[in-house]
Order: C-alpha cells, then structure tokens, then sequence
C-alpha cells in the first residue's frame, strides 16, 4: 500500500517562492516520499495528504494572503497530519539577515498547528518589478547576489522531511504490529 502524498502548498508573487516548492517537492519524490507542490490558493481540500509542507513568500515580515488564508481556512486540517513551514525572502545569504526570522503569521501558526519547523530560505530579487521599490532592489542589487536561493540546503532540508515521514511510518507500522501481538 503506497502512502498518500505530501501536498507541498506555497504563495509566491513572482515565482521564486513556487520554484523552491517545486524543488522541494522533486527532492522529496527522489528520497522516496510521494509529494506534489500546488498553489496555496488552488487547494480545496488537504485532508487527503499525509503531510503539509505550507511556504511563502515574504514581504515586509509578511506571509502573502494566499498562504495566510490557506492556513486559517483548514487550521483544523493541519492539526491532525505533520506540518512543516518555510519562507523564502531575504536577498543574500539569510543569515545575512538577523532580522529575517520567522514572519510574525508564521510563528503564530505554527505555535497554533503544532508545526514540527519553520525554516527562512533566501528569495531572489524579482526579475519582472512590478513597483518602485521592487525596481529600485533590482537596481540597487548586484548581479550577482539577486538570486539568493541555496538550492542544496533546500533540497538537503526536503530530504529530512522526506526522511522524518519515513521514519513515522516506520513507527506506525513497528506500533501497529506491537498491538497485534
């Protein structure tokens, strides 16, 4: 019997938030965990996944409304299946960022759901700035530091996820047969 997925949930505003939930959801399915990443606000239903990794972008210490009314509208949901959150924003290195920790929203739900971690990825300066001060980080950011994604902490860090769900299962089924003896 093959357990059911891991939903990998996320908001982005310019798709560097939704590339790190892809690559979360690809390192996760080559660790052996079926996982499938979805806009926040395109799912209708979690309760049909065994886990929920829930990610967001952040802007001034803010999660996006999309994540932020996925985890209000199935609070209930979260409770009862393991729950991960993460962030994606600072530009740089995040720890870089003193102030960069976890956005308000998120330690409160997560302090609310039971979130087993919440992690703080670095985001990447838009390249499509839709306003003055998305335009002005483009400008005033070097080339080379506009992109401050760490793909192999992220995909090191999925892989644990993938590796504490297995371990769970492991325990269940350790558990379930302890009971039937």
């Amino acid at each position: 019997m093959t357990a059911a997925p891991v939903l990998v949930a996320y908001a982005s505003k310019h798709s560097a938030t939704a590339e790190i939930a892809e690559r979360i959801a690809a390192a996760m399915r080559e660790a052996g965990c079926a996982a499938e990443a979805r806009p926040a606000s395109e799912v209708r239903d979690p309760s049909g996944y065994r886990a929920v990794v829930l990610g967001s972008a952040v802007y001034a210490k803010r999660w996006r409304p999309e994540a932020r009314s996925f985890a209000r509208r199935y609070a209930d949901p979260l409770r009862e299946v393991p729950v991960w959150l993460f962030s994606s924003g600072p530009i740089g290195a995040v720890e870089e960022h003193p102030t960069a920790l976890m956005p308000p929203f998120a330690e409160k739900l997560a302090d609310r759901i039971g979130a087993r971690e919440h992690v703080m990825f670095g985001g990447r300066v838009p390249a499509d700035p839709g306003n003055f001060i998305e335009r002005a980080m483009l400008k005033n950011t070097p080339p080379e530091r506009r992109d401050a994604r760490d793909w192999p902490a992220i995909e090191a860090w999925a892989r644990g996820v993938a590796a504490q769900l297995a371990e769970d299962q492991a325990g269940s089924r350790t558990a379930s047969i302890a009971a039937r003896r």
